[in-house]
């Protein structure tokens, strides 16, 4: 597995909005704060965020949650990571933009996602590449089964 490197401090992420002309808005601070405070956790809904902020008695709503996020995905602050279960989640973009993002294991069963960093498929890019002409930058893989403990429950 290769290893996470970090793209953005707290300072990098808040000057990332005032460089393309958005205030630093309490409510976004506080948002990317949470992702900042809670960067073991990756994968974070919009409920998980708003339940982060319930617990720390903050009084930010749900929609300025939702369009904080958006905002955010926008400035390639966040990622929008979409497991194909009808809820996007959002992890810190904290990888080198030029390198390949890491890829998902999905449980079936209890819906665990285990991140999977090494990546496997440049021959095959260039296999593609190669025999149709396009120019691939980079790619997404998600693979679905049951994990280790969903399996030793079988």
């Amino acid at each position: 597995m290769s290893e996470n490197h970090q793209l953005f401090g707290t300072e990098d992420l808040r000057g990332k909005l005032s460089e393309h002309g958005y205030k630093n808005t309490p409510q976004r601070k506080e948002i990317l704060q949470i992702f900042v405070d809670h960067s073991d956790y990756h994968h974070m809904s919009a409920e998980d965020i708003y339940k982060i902020l319930r617990e720390n008695k903050s009084e930010i709503g749900l929609a300025t949650v939702y369009r904080s996020l958006d905002l955010l995905s926008e400035l390639g602050i966040l990622v929008q990571v979409d497991f194909g279960d009808g809820c996007t989640r959002y992890e810190l973009n904290n990888t080198d933009p030029k390198a390949h993002r890491h890829h998902h294991l999905i449980c079936i069963k209890c819906k665990k996602v285990i991140e999977f960093e090494e990546d496997l498929l440049d021959e095959l890019e260039e296999d593609i590449a190669e025999k149709s002409g396009f120019q691939i930058l980079n790619h997404e893989v998600k693979f679905f089964g049951y994990c280790s403990e969903c399996r030793a429950e079988m």
